[in-house]
């Protein structure tokens, strides 16, 4: 039953997360020509001539892909993008009924871009994907041995130069500019918008700094043993995350104690675990 429910849950996020993308695209991104790359952008393009609505563009040109990642790629890896392939391009054609908010390429391009990219995140999240370049970029790995990240990049370029050839360079320089701040807040939806820090502190005195920082931040650290390539001296390191507000007090603690220990701290993009977000 708990399955099922999670389950469930999943496709709710999925559903909403198309329906939150379809709608920035029907009110910002497709009136405005505005191919920001995949699938989606082809479906753009083919509206502005020849008059064929993206939601179809979407749905027939997920079919050959779906076919040709079940042949070479099983079904297990079709189904995790299957629903968010058929809820997106239905939930186009649902909210095509809603205005264009503005003719503005540059407010279309951003906010266009920070809609669908809100709402591709809640579908990632959501342990689902909208099918298009997705798919071709693991096709392209898969064929040519190129990383996924660098044959998604691909794909989707090679969209937005069409629609540079097309619609003309300005208009594919507003696409560049919604597929960045698109994928940015796509990250963002995924990770969160909590700011956490990693410090590594390497130290004489670890043991001391560690209950110091277990005792007045109420966190947690980890010792490693590390050893100077120089010196080849042992040196004893502490590993811990903390919040951004609480850098500053880390400092202090560390040079209260040790004003000579080497301290890294560096941001990190998720923290899972006790304290933090739950796995």
């Amino acid at each position: 039953m708990k399955g099922w429910r999670k389950y469930a849950w999943e496709m709710l996020g999925i559903l909403i997360g198309s329906a939150f993308t379809a709608a920035s695209f029907n009110m910002f991104i497709i009136p405005n020509k505005i191919a920001a790359g995949g699938i989606s952008g082809l479906g753009v393009i083919l509206f502005h001539l020849f008059e064929i609505p993206v939601g179809a563009t979407v749905f027939l040109a997920n079919i050959p892909l779906f076919l040709l990642a079940w042949i070479f790629m099983g079904w297990k890896f079709v189904g995790h993008s299957l629903a968010g392939s058929l809820f997106f391009p239905l939930m186009l054609e649902i909210t095509g009924f809603l205005p264009l908010v503005t003719g503005n390429l540059f407010l279309a391009s951003i906010f266009g871009g920070i809609g669908s990219g809100i709402g591709l995140g809640i579908v990632f999240r959501s342990q689902g994907s909208t099918g298009g370049t997705a798919i071709a970029a693991q096709l392209i790995n898969h064929f040519w041995g190129l990383g996924s990240g660098l044959g998604l990049i691909i794909a989707d370029f090679l969209i937005v130069i069409l629609a540079g050839i097309i619609f003309g360079p300005e208009l594919a320089m507003f696409a560049l500019i919604s597929l960045f701040i698109s994928s940015k807040f796509t990250d963002l939806v995924q990770e969160g918008f909590a700011v956490s820090r990693a410090a590594l502190i390497i130290s004489s005195q670890r043991e001391l700094i560690a209950a110091k920082i277990m005792e007045k931040l109420e966190r947690g650290a980890t010792f490693l043993d590390g050893r100077g390539a120089y010196t080849g001296e042992e040196k004893g390191i502490i590993l811990c995350i903390i919040p951004q507000s609480q850098v500053s007090r880390l400092k202090k603690i560390v040079k209260e104690i040790d004003p000579g220990a080497f301290v890294i701290v560096s941001s990190v993009s998720e923290v899972l675990g006790e304290g933090f977000q739950q796995v």
